[in-house]
């Protein structure tokens, strides 16, 4: 199954979003902190409404802690940097589809770390899409790949 990985989120709506889209989808969800906004679970759960007892969230301390437990599974970063285009790379079971944080991306040093960089090929002179969106759109197409939907 792939899963996916929240890096330093920004927005608290759209990681309730991201929860959503992971309960419906079977997938776990990581996030990988520290987020820019407290995590309260009661305030997260207002967002993710009933969908985030349907699902396992990993919380992780540090890029390093998320890459030492995550060691041995290949970590695809979904970035506007990226080299692939998400409609021709090959995904296999057990993907980590990895999102940077909506302000600031990744840093260098995580581009380094990753397994492989995908993007999602757009107009000119548009930046990108909603986190969400650009992440639904590529499990979409790694779900459909991997034969990966669990109902």
């Amino acid at each position: 199954m792939v899963s996916i990985a929240m890096y330093q989120p920004d927005i608290p709506q759209n990681l309730g979003a991201m929860i959503r889209l992971c309960a419906c989808m079977g997938a776990d969800l990581h996030v990988i902190e520290p987020t820019s906004f407290p995590y309260d679970e009661r305030k997260i759960r207002q967002s993710a409404m009933d969908y985030i007892d349907k699902l396992v969230i990993h919380r992780h301390a540090s890029w390093n802690s998320f890459k030492n437990e995550m060691s041995g599974k290949r970590i695809v970063l979904m970035t506007t940097k990226g080299a692939d285009s998400y409609a021709n790379f090959e995904f296999e079971d057990g993907d980590i589809l990895l999102a940077g944080s909506e302000s600031a991306g990744v840093p260098e040093n995580v581009h380094e770390d990753v397994g492989a960089r995908i993007v999602i090929p757009m107009r000119n002179g548009l930046r990108s899409l909603n986190i969400v969106n650009a992440t639904s759109m590529i499990m979409g197409e790694a779900l459909r790949q991997t034969n990966g939907f669990s109902a």
